[in-house]
């Protein structure tokens, strides 16, 4: 069971996410199709499934967990994996794709924050499961599904915005060091 506290969190995630999965599909089908030289497929192909995975998963959850008499541990441990799973699945796409190596070490931020935020959640699952009247587990486990919906912002933004928003790349702009067509990050 949620503590009644976190019920309202919960739907303010589920719309919060659910609005913004509806958002990702209308800018990419209105995106214009990018040819070769956007950058290697299998990197723009994990960008968009990690955003469309982090919104599913923070709207998954938050749902799950406001049917009446169902603990939030269920869907935390269940999308825990498959968030991990999918990370494996990506890191392994973006390895074996046509990235240079400079490509594929851009694409570490993304990789360490989904093993966070999916490792949080499962491990906060787990602890619910076991003692549900742990609030503090909750409570973190309401951190990671916000964290999973910026994750997703920032992933959907860079593929509408073909720009990264990572904390190298904004610091870089911020000092002045703008990046050239060439040093673009894929």
């Amino acid at each position: 069971m949620v503590p009644v506290v976190y019920r309202e969190l919960f739907a303010a995630i589920a719309a919060t996410a659910g609005s913004l999965t509806g958002l990702l599909f209308v800018a990419l089908s209105v995106a214009p199709r990018r040819g070769p030289a956007a950058g290697p497929t299998a990197i723009q192909q994990v960008r968009v499934a990690a955003a469309l995975l982090a919104f599913t998963n923070a709207m998954a959850v938050s749902l799950f967990s406001l049917v009446p008499g169902t603990s939030p541990g269920y869907p935390a441990v269940v999308l825990g994996v498959i968030g991990i799973l999918f990370t494996a699945a990506g890191v392994r796409s973006i390895l074996s794709s046509q990235a240079t190596r400079r490509q594929q070490r851009q694409q570490l931020g993304l990789v360490i924050l989904l093993l966070l935020i999916f490792g949080t959640e499962l491990a906060c699952g787990v602890a619910v499961l076991a003692d549900s009247r742990l609030s503090t587990a909750v409570q973190v486990m309401c951190y990671a599904l916000i964290a999973s919906v910026l994750v997703g912002i920032a992933r959907a933004w860079e593929l509408v915005g073909e720009r990264d928003t990572g904390l190298w790349a904004s610091l870089s702009v911020l000092t002045g060091r703008a990046q050239g067509p060439d040093d673009r990050p894929d």
